[in-house]
């Protein structure tokens, strides 16, 4: 029979290894970034690049040595492999950065989406990379010091040689690593684990906030008189888009056919629109807020009344249909209602639900709807990397597709077809819910907005999904579509010129910012907050004058 004897080393040699495994291995993707950054051209930018795995290995080696003098030193180094780890597989294998957003975004994760990123390579790389690395962590013994003296004296000049090497590296090279670094700001995300230590206890401070009391605006809010003399209510419906990207818009004139429908619904495309951030825990709440991307605070934010608690204190009826695991803080003080709940079979696949289930007994809320109203329309629009599950297959026009969550391991071309089916899908629901508002049009004066959250990157540059930090994310994580439609009725009776409209579409450079405003004009809500230079309307009201 055989039998392992459990390895046998010195507390010290252990903490050595496990720190040289931590800044060497999984820190790959570091250096191969500060390889192409840093031009390595010359003898000094060598030393400066060898330097960095030397500096790295001793800031560890000091906290883990530190750390075992409370016997801490086996749970530290099984936090810092499995974040390390972590952070390595998904910088590489997606492009991202570890920072306070992304944080954000990994908590505010459904189940459904977290499930969506596993992957065969993902159970892999973890496996061989953390978990067969905490199981050595915890099996090798360590050997019982003959003195304890001596152990922690050698333990102290492991820690001042280490402290020693990080203060020469410093006096050789300070302004090396200060040009590299100050000129690419986002590099010191990827050393890991400071990047997940760091973006952690950054999200901790900043939602120390979160519990604040409420902060009202708006209190003036009321609806102007013109909008509640008629002979039928107002009826708005704003789909909120979920990653798509303006550059795969064929209103926008993407060469490809993606929106076949709302060709044909006269709606006004408008083509240059930046967003407020480049995921929806800062999109969301960002265009809801009325503050701008210019002025945006997200611990005011917070709590901090928006958009919907306004158009509610104007008498206005709201209500948020959810398709997208949570409106971020947006509805959180007005009717809601989670339409993945339902789980219904033909809609629905493993807790996520393609977007025409938020018309389930939608045209009966409308039909009992009394006074004016509000829709919000959650979508999941094209939400990664599980494109493929967007959309029915019906709408698998494009092909060959990219059906699997390893989107890395598909061809450009695949990955962008299957993109293409969810935009192809968008178009659908956003005409499906057009036409409902064109039913309801003997009892109501209708309008509809549309805005996507955010873009997403499909590889270009070896950078896939969004979440990137708005200095440095590319164009297509930025650049999302919008579009507004108002029936006739809404625009004879309220003086719209449409073709002021589709001419001020075309030509001016918008933003999420307009969002707040533009919804406040269309309903009609008189309010401090409201700046009519904002509203995408004004000017055309004025020119139907």
């Amino acid at each position: 029979m055989f039998h392992f004897r459990r390895p046998t080393l010195s507390r010290l040699t252990f903490i050595i290894l496990f720190a040289l495994y931590i800044a060497l291995a999984l820190n790959v993707v570091f250096y191969h970034q500060v390889f192409t950054l840093l031009p390595v051209n010359s003898l000094r930018n060598w030393l400066v690049f060898l330097s960095m795995p030397l500096v790295a290995f001793s800031v560890i080696n000091i906290v883990l040595s530190l750390a075992s003098f409370v016997f801490l030193d086996r749970l530290i180094i099984t936090l810092f492999v499995l974040v390390s780890a972590a952070a390595q597989y998904f910088i590489s294998t997606f492009g991202i950065i570890i920072d306070r957003s992304m944080i954000t975004n990994i908590l505010d994760t459904t189940p459904a989406e977290s499930f969506a990123l596993l992957s065969t390579k993902m159970v892999l790389t973890l496996l061989s990379t953390a978990v067969l690395a905490i199981i050595i962590a915890w099996w090798i013994k360590i050997k019982p010091a003959r003195s304890a003296l001596r152990s922690i004296t050698l333990r102290i000049i492991s820690v001042v040689i280490s402290a020693l090497i990080i203060v020469l590296v410093a006096l050789l090279f300070y302004k090396d690593y200060a040009s590299l670094f100050r000129n690419n700001k986002e590099l010191v995300k990827s050393l890991s684990p400071s990047n997940s230590i760091a973006a952690s206890l950054s999200w901790y401070s900043h939602n120390q906030t979160a519990n604040l009391p409420l902060v009202k605006i708006g209190e003036d809010a009321r609806q102007r008189p013109e909008m509640q003399n008629g002979p039928r209510k107002n009826l708005t419906i704003l789909v909120l888009g979920e990653t798509s990207r303006a550059a795969n818009f064929s209103l926008g004139g993407y060469e490809r056919e993606t929106n076949p429908l709302l060709k044909e619904d006269n709606v006004a495309y408008f083509p240059n629109t930046a967003s407020c951030g480049t995921a929806t825990a800062i999109s969301v709440p960002c265009m809801f807020s009325g503050m701008g991307r210019a002025h945006y605070d997200d611990q005011l934010a917070a709590h901090q009344e928006g958009l919907l608690d306004i158009i509610q204190r104007a008498g206005i009826k709201v209500l948020w249909n959810e398709n997208d695991g949570g409106c971020k803080g947006a509805c959180t003080r007005v009717p809601t209602q989670d339409m993945t709940q339902l789980n219904l079979s033909d809609l629905c696949i493993e807790g996520e639900c393609q977007d025409e289930i938020l018309f389930r007994g939608l045209a009966d809320y409308i039909d009992a709807l009394q006074g004016d109203g509000i829709i919000v329309l959650h979508t999941i629009g094209s939400h990664g990397p599980t494109y493929y599950n967007r959309y029915p297959k019906q709408f698998r026009k494009f092909t060959p597709t990219c059906d699997t969550n390893e989107i890395q391991t598909c061809s450009q071309q695949q990955l962008v077809n299957t993109y293409d089916n969810t935009i192809l899908y968008v178009d659908y629901i956003v005409d499906k819910a057009i036409k409902l508002l064109q039913s309801k049009q003997e009892k109501f004066t209708t309008s509809l907005v549309y805005l996507s959250d955010h873009g997403e990157s499909l590889g270009e540059n070896g950078v896939y999904l969004h979440g990137l930090p708005y200095s440095i994310a590319p164009e297509t994580q930025k650049h999302v579509p919008m579009l507004i439609w108002l029936s006739d009725d809404y625009q004879q009776r309220y003086g719209i010129n449409s073709q002021c409209l589709q001419k001020n579409a075309r030509e001016r450079e918008v933003s999420q910012d307009n969002l707040f405003p533009t919804l406040l004009g269309i309903l009609g809500v008189s309010t401090k907050e409201y700046h009519a230079q904002d509203d995408l309307l004004t000017s055309c009201r004025e020119q139907a004058k």
